[in-house]
């Protein structure tokens, strides 16, 4: 038997300008970085993720005692939260986009019979989970939801807060105001949202479950800690079910972090191996958003990304979002469909943008924790020399003159 060792990896520095994860924080490296070697149980890790419980209720804007987080990337956290849907409930679930039509196969997973498993295992068709798809680029609105739960009268209910496939924002308010009134239980992915938006969940009563990630708001490092949260209702229903899992179950998850019988406690019991490194990074990120404020890091945002919607129009693009994180466009017509040949040349040079990942295939610039001038500038002028490349006839002294208009006198550097 024959083997090869490779030579060292070397992963060099990238602009992530895509829809995330954004660029993780010198302060989080650094903790991630000098956190001694220590166990899952040691004291310190175990008093960082109390801390961190107490942080995200903070952010969350929440008294739900049952505010945690789940090890892994945003899908660990939406797998734990649907953990609670059981074969042969009733599910409504809204798609816009490619991250919530993967929510909607989880759903439809979750809820499944074992003979409609046996019958499509990879993509169980559930009759008791009505999947409504709305057009790409096109938002959820209350009055969609409320016109589906009124007809299949679900157990659960969900939708995406913000839709990073299609860079839309989706209304909450409706959402939760349709829920209460029917007596539905609502689910909301939030991995875009948090961290961006100034919001609170508990101003949401109906919704009863939140999960979201570590890698785009809070920028964490991928593989760290996704945030959930969960209402009382959420967990007498678990209560009363059960769940098909052990690693994602609510409330096994919830003891390692303090919280047991709907309470905090003094301390954590073991549930599984917890890193002190990812602990120590995450802890670093939910400092870093609670010292700067939801409210000034969202207006920051929103001022940002105007600045690069109204470059990229400049261009002659064509912006059909309006999440204040991320910009998805339609390139000048005479580029159109060449999408992916820009999105490569772009990443063969260290700028790493993204494409839509279903029909119809546009291009995504993301600002996550790029808010100041010089980055997003750098941004906006890598994305039009990208263009010039490809054959657009891209004036910079136009560009140049917004940039410094908008950053002149209007916004801090």
């Amino acid at each position: 038997m024959t083997f090869q060792i490779f030579p060292p990896l070397e992963v060099p520095e990238t602009l992530a300008a895509g829809p995330g994860p954004g660029n993780t924080d010198a302060r989080v490296l650094h903790a991630f970085a000098n956190a001694g070697v220590a166990d899952h149980m040691q004291g310190d890790v175990l008093r960082g993720m109390i801390e961190c419980k107490h942080m995200l209720r903070n952010i969350w804007g929440t008294d739900n005692t049952y505010t945690f987080a789940v090890a892994g990337t945003g899908w660990s956290a939406l797998d734990t939260m649907f953990s609670a849907v059981m074969p042969g409930d009733k599910v409504v679930a809204f798609t816009n986009g490619t991250f919530s039509g993967i929510d909607a196969l989880t759903l439809r997973i979750k809820a499944a019979t074992p003979e409609e498993h046996a019958a499509d295992p990879l993509d169980p068709k559930a009759a008791s989970v009505t999947v409504i798809q709305i057009p790409h680029g096109q938002p959820v609105t209350g009055k969609m939801v409320a016109a589906a739960v009124a007809e299949h009268k679900p157990k659960w209910v969900f939708m995406a807060h913000w839709e990073t496939g299609s860079g839309r924002i989706n209304d909450l308010r409706g959402f939760s105001d349709a829920c209460e009134r029917y007596g539905a239980m609502g689910l909301i992915d939030a991995v875009s949202s948090l961290g961006v938006d100034d919001f609170s969940i508990d101003d949401y009563p109906g919704v009863v479950g939140w999960a979201s990630c570590p890698q785009k708001g809070l920028c964490c490092l991928p593989l760290t800690y996704a945030p959930v949260s969960f209402t009382d209702a959420y967990i007498e229903t678990l209560k009363t079910t059960g769940a098909y899992t052990y690693v994602h179950n609510p409330i096994f998850e919830a003891r390692h972090w303090g919280i047991a019988d709907g309470q905090d406690v003094e301390k954590g019991t073991y549930h599984r191996t917890h890193s002190g490194y990812a602990v120590a990074a995450f802890h670093e990120s939910l400092r870093l958003t609670l010292q700067e404020g939801l409210a000034r890091r969202s207006m920051s945002y929103r001022t940002h990304e105007k600045v690069l919607r109204d470059a990229v129009t400049e261009m002659g693009c064509q912006v059909t979002s309006d999440m204040p994180s991320l910009v998805v466009l339609n390139l000048p017509p005479e580029l159109a469909g060449r999408e992916m040949e820009l999105v490569q040349n772009c990443r063969a040079q260290g700028f790493g943008l993204w494409p839509t990942l279903s029909a119809p295939v546009q291009v995504r610039i993301g600002i996550l924790n790029q808010l100041n001038r010089e980055a997003v500038s750098q941004i906006v002028r890598l994305f039009a020399q990208a263009l010039r490349e490809l054959g657009a006839d891209v004036d910079q002294d136009a560009i140049e003159t917004l940039l410094d208009s908008r950053y002149g006198t209007s916004i801090a550097a």
